[in-house]
């Protein structure tokens, strides 16, 4: 009986140690940041883009006489935590506002005082989406989970400006940046949040039933407000429907469990590519297709997105080949004999036919 009971205690305890080891491994082991710089690019350039877009009608969203009146906007947010810069701007001060917000996010992407304005960048993206909180959609989330974990992480340690910076003061070395585990943990929240993301969305799609009977992706394709391809010649092909419906469901439900196979990681990612391309072609909703491969984007290995943007900033050049000096006018030519150790077996084959 002792025997069994130390035989129990002793997997338990191997069983505990591997567990510990492994999540140590997963979330803390020390990760390139080059892919946490390319992330936070892209990002950065939406936040830009987008916000961008609000200041087409910036008075009619966040001034005092707002399409969504200050009193609606607070009675839909009862109950929770949403706070708001806009609440304390004057109409007067919008546009200056607007302006250090787009400074903001101008200096996150180029990755100036990444650290700082990093969590501003954060706090200028929830601000705007809890103001206009009805006029937000699924890129707007995206974005502020994004922003949220590249402020976690040490973001602008690889391709930006407080890299250059480091690297003049002497205070980093030019061969590349150190790796470090606050760069896997933020890629490690970005990878299991975008697992969870599409895990529920093909979840809920379960629950209608036109996920069940093949006809959700028509649905979405005759919808004229949103079609910005015309895909109705499909009404004549209803199995490649069914067909493409049922794969969209299979892909999101096992996303979270097949990507993190590495063989076959490149043919889930693919499937990414292929379907938010298809929702930006055929839907219009380009940016929210974008946001979402850039989230994919943190699956790739950091080791060869590092190598990839080496190849890019020094590429390789072929040796020039040494130049002869010309012979001077008048003088002799001289020429070696020939080896005859290298043309032995050739004359030896010679002899041996004749």
């Amino acid at each position: 009986m002792r025997r069994i009971r130390g035989a129990i205690v002793s997997y338990a305890e191997g069983s505990a140690r591997a567990l510990v080891e492994w999540w140590d491994a997963f979330w803390f082991t020390p990760a390139d940041p080059t892919l946490l710089g390319v992330l936070r690019i892209l990002t950065g350039l939406m936040l830009l883009y987008t916000h961008a877009v609000w200041g087409l009608v910036l008075p009619e969203f966040f001034g005092r006489g707002s399409w969504l009146s200050e009193r609606l906007v607070r009675t839909l947010q009862e109950g929770g935590y949403a706070y708001s810069f806009w609440w304390l701007v004057p109409d007067d001060w919008i546009w200056p506002v607007y302006g250090l917000s787009m400074s903001v996010l101008a200096l996150f992407t180029i990755g100036l005082w990444t650290r700082f304005t990093s969590v501003l960048a954060l706090f200028v993206t929830i601000s705007y989406a809890y103001r206009a909180q009805e006029a937000t959609f699924g890129l707007d989330q995206i974005n502020a989970m994004l922003t949220l974990y590249l402020a976690i992480g040490p973001s602008g340690q690889a391709l930006s400006i407080d890299r250059w910076l480091a690297v003049r003061r002497g205070l980093a070395t030019p061969e590349g940046p150190m790796t470090s585990a606050g760069a896997n943990l933020a890629l490690r929240l970005i990878n299991v949040h975008m697992c969870v993301i599409y895990l529920f969305a093909g979840v809920s799609k379960l629950m209608g039933e036109a996920w069940w009977n093949g006809e959700a992706m028509w649905l979405a394709f005759a919808n004229y407000e949103y079609q910005s391809l015309d895909m109705t010649w499909l009404a004549w092909h209803p199995w490649l429907v069914n067909l493409m419906t049922h794969i969209t469901v299979i892909w999101e439900l096992s996303f979270c469990a097949l990507i993190w196979r590495p063989r076959l990681r490149p043919l889930v990612l693919a499937g990414a590519v292929v379907l938010h391309v298809g929702i930006g072609a055929c839907l219009g909703m380009w940016t929210f297709g974008l946001i979402m491969l850039v989230g994919c984007a943190s699956f790739l290995p950091a080791e060869g997105v590092r190598r990839l943007v080496d190849s890019i900033r020094r590429p390789r050049r072929r040796p020039r080949p040494a130049s002869s000096p010309l012979p001077r006018p008048n003088a002799p030519i001289a020429y070696s004999s020939p080896r005859l150790d290298v043309l032995e077996p050739v004359l030896t084959c010679v002899v041996e036919e004749g």
